[in-house]
């Protein structure tokens, strides 16, 4: 297994570059099941999650290219595809529930073990499951208290849907089984993340009709057939972009963030600013400077987008964990979301937790320790720490890393970072 060896490090200068959405580019590379045409999706990043998607597709019957040089994936799903997506891949990843309102509209049925991926909570598929329903799909009970989802339909019929909770993935499956339903759907209480922003543009180019996305209704004409894209390019990833820029305001350093979105991180943003860093848009980029004024305390809250988002909740913790006062973090997306705490306390955070409210007394000088990657965001957030701990922090169970963060020892690297994969 492969571990990070990290230590206390100079503040980061120079520049980094954000690669492609890893929660933006999945749900894509399932919607290219809907259409027996070539795809070609660009400035996507070379994750362990997007080498699962790869090979859940490819195991469903499609053929997927990767050109990691040119960050290119061209996905040709013609031919029979398989209603059974494998056990042994689903497990690895979350978002492979994804391909379950294509399957349905390219084959009648989909048999979809329930996914694994990070444990940070129930993520129940009841939402996906009452939307599909909604739409005239059938559901077998008794495979699905078993742990399968097991869903057929002969066609499916636009409805209005309203979500009790504006779950992400919920709406990207949802709007990919509208798009070639008959009829006209209104859904309600939708997610508004950047990502289903970019699912529904790039259905647009597919030839859906879909309007609203972005807002908490969408509406989505269905059509009778979806055609190939020649190029759709990725947007930037927001939550790595939070995570470099956390890293800047916490070695005290400066970094210039290239390929950035700052719309998608108002935020992010104004929390930094609250601790003091100074922020500045350029032509070039985004320049987080944490090197003029003290670290200072806030609060966080997080919530649906454009809430702060619960990607963001580790990374930022560990930031508060050496400001100039006590903080308090509650988090109400996911209710196991506080794994990492154990992990920081090892350091000296002397972080309390009560349900869902975490306490961070903050002023800490951190020491390194042998600490574990509980998730993939915790991952990223026990490194940060590492670089302002004294002493030597082990890493372990960075396979979490691995999903979600291209490049992230030779970005933290380029930067000044003292840090090292060590592979046993």
């Amino acid at each position: 297994m492969a571990k990070f060896l990290v230590q206390k490090s100079a503040p980061l200068r120079g520049e980094v570059t954000i690669s492609g959405s890893k929660n933006a580019v999945l749900p894509i590379m399932a919607a290219t099941l809907l259409t027996d045409e070539p795809c070609v999706i660009k400035d996507v990043p070379a994750l362990r999650d997007v080498e699962v998607m790869c090979s859940l597709l490819e195991s469903l019957g499609a053929s997927a290219e990767r050109d990691t040089d040119n960050s290119t994936v061209c996905i040709t799903a013609s031919g029979d595809i398989s209603h059974e997506a494998p056990f042994d891949l689903v497990k690895m990843m979350r978002a492979s529930i994804l391909v379950l309102g294509a399957l349905i509209l390219r084959t009648g049925r989909a048999v979809i073990p329930l996914p694994g991926g990070c444990a940070i909570g129930k993520r129940p598929v009841e939402l996906h499951l009452k939307g599909l329903k909604a739409l005239g799909v059938v559901i077998n009970e008794e495979q699905l208290a078993r742990g399968v989802v097991d869903a057929s339909a002969d066609r499916l019929t636009g409805n209005t849907i309203y979500l009790d909770f504006p779950s992400v993935g919920a709406t990207e499956v949802i709007i990919m089984a509208a798009s070639l339903a008959e009829g006209t759907t209104i859904l309600e209480n939708a997610a508004q993340e950047p990502e289903i922003v970019d699912l529904a543009n790039f259905l647009n180019k597919m030839g859906a009709r879909i309007k609203g996305a972005g807002t908490d209704t969408i509406k989505i004409e269905g059509v009778e057939k979806l055609r190939g894209v020649a190029s759709h390019h990725v947007i930037p990833d927001r939550i790595e972009a939070g995570t470099f820029m956390v890293g800047a305001v916490m070695t005290r350093g400066c970094v210039l963030i290239k390929n950035v979105l700052p719309d998608h991180l108002k935020a992010v943003i104004a929390k930094l600013r609250e601790c003091g860093a100074e922020i500045t848009m350029t032509d070039e980029g985004m320049i987080v400077r944490g090197d003029r004024n003290p670290i200072n305390s806030t609060d966080i809250k997080t919530l649906p987008y454009p809430g702060f988002p619960t990607d963001m909740q580790s990374p930022f913790m560990a930031l508060l964990t050496i400001a100039s006062g006590p903080s308090v973090v509650i988090e109400t997306v996911f209710e196991n979301r506080f794994m990492h705490v154990g992990e920081f306390n090892r350091m000296g955070a002397n972080i309390k937790t009560d349900g869902n409210c975490a306490i961070i007394p903050g002023g800490k000088v951190l020491q390194g320790a042998q600490v574990v990657a509980t998730d993939l965001r915790a991952g990223a957030a026990v490194v940060l720490t590492g670089l302002v701990a004294e002493g030597t922090t082990e890493v372990s169970q960075i396979y979490h890393v691995d999903r979600g963060y291209e490049n992230f020892v030779s970005k933290l690297r380029d930067l000044g970072a003292n840090i090292m994969r060590v592979e046993e």
